[in-house]
């Protein structure tokens, strides 16, 4: 697969009151567009995904987007083609990188038309509202103006809630896997954590390392394994680690080298991470995906959701506790007082919030009798 890149004609307003020119939006189809348009799914991947969701990169990139699979492997390869859950025999699915993002899509580490230099710092905050407002004039581009279903998981998941919200005429169906109407508190430490990893470290030059010969790998890799580790649960941690020690039956009394399985491969995840993402995007995702709030938006949770006109299928994971099935529960049961029609599926799983990229087989039959329920 070969991503593609369009360049939006005009200047994109933001919710931070600015707006941004010359935006680049990178993607990637999958599927035959039907001739009357109307079997488009956008496919909106994570914080740290990119367009390439399926199918075998033509440029095999650096690092991979997901371990243990093949380097140009989609990320999501398991959900999207013939015959998986986003079935290409019958869906024309889009994914694009979201806006801020640093895999073609405009972001801070894009030229400023104005300068001819990276953003860096200067790149406006965006939002989760302001990805969705990139992703629709990216669609009016194609002639698209009207969406089967938009998808994702996690952050994903929240910009298929946004959707709906925001431009419910415009989307027949949203599946939102792993997600949340809301970050929980402990959710916002955390991300606040992997931020401060990044912007205390000397390297990062107040965003402007770009061209430096210097960039902030440190807190980069720390910010990485704050994260890893929110993604996964304890006994998750527990099954495939346990206290291993890394070399060995015994201590080495060291405190600078991994002395345990999980640590080495904490340190692992941080160093491929870092070749392949950029800290800045890290920060403004991050960012977004905080301030990501439909109650505080419009009021409440009930008089956001009573925007919705889409079919929602809601999937969450047992062990997933920073986006847990609790709040997928209670999306649902605001979409069923308001008499929305909506389902809302738990998988038992352990492996926390990375289920929704690990357990595509039990997803895959929720989705795909969820979609032809639309077909039929």
């Amino acid at each position: 697969m070969k991503t593609r890149f369009l360049d939006l004609p005009e200047p994109l307003p933001l919710d931070c009151g600015r707006e941004l020119r010359s935006v680049r939006v990178a993607y990637e189809t999958y599927g035959t567009l039907a001739p009357d348009r109307d079997n488009v799914i956008l496919v909106c991947h994570a914080l740290s995904g990119d367009a390439h969701a399926a199918g075998i990169a033509a440029v095999p990139p650096q690092e991979g987007t997901r371990e243990g699979f093949e380097k140009s492997l989609g990320w999501w390869d398991g959900m999207i083609g013939p015959g998986k859950a986003f079935d290409t025999d019958h869906w024309f699915v889009v994914s694009t990188n979201l806006l801020g993002g640093c895999r073609g899509t405009t972001g801070p580490s894009s030229a400023d038309p104005a300068t001819g230099e990276p953003y860096g710092p200067d790149f406006p905050v965006i939002t989760v509202a302001d990805m969705v407002r990139c992703e629709r004039a990216f669609l009016a581009q194609l002639g698209i103006d009207r969406l089967a279903a938009v998808a994702g998981g996690s952050l994903g998941g929240m910009q298929a809630l946004q959707w709906a919200v925001d431009h419910p005429d415009a989307v027949g169906a949203i599946v939102v896997i792993a997600s949340t109407h809301a970050l929980q508190p402990q959710g916002v430490a955390w991300n606040a954590i992997a931020r401060e990893s990044i912007q205390r470290d000397p390297d990062w030059q107040g965003g402007r390392y770009y061209g430096t010969g210097r960039s902030p790998d440190a807190g980069m890799g720390v910010a990485r394994m704050v994260g890893h580790i929110t993604y996964l649960s304890a006994p998750g941690l527990a099954a495939k680690f346990g206290r291993r020690l890394q070399s060995g039956t015994d201590i080495r009394y060291t405190i600078s080298e991994p002395e345990y399985e999980v640590e080495s491969y904490l340190r692992h995840q941080a160093a491929s991470f870092v070749r392949r993402f950029d800290a800045n995007t890290y920060l403004y995702t991050s960012r977004a995906l905080t301030y990501f709030d439909l109650a505080r938006d419009h009021g409440s949770l009930e008089a956001a959701l009573a925007r919705v006109r889409a079919r929602t299928l809601l999937i969450s994971f047992s062990s997933d506790w920073l986006y847990p099935p609790a709040a997928s529960r209670e999306i649902a049961d605001v979409l069923t007082r308001l008499g929305r029609p909506v389902e809302n599926h738990v998988i038992d799983a352990p492996y926390g919030h990375d289920c929704f990229l690990l357990e595509e087989a039990r997803q895959t039959p929720i989705v795909r009798d969820f979609l032809e329920a639309k077909i039929s």
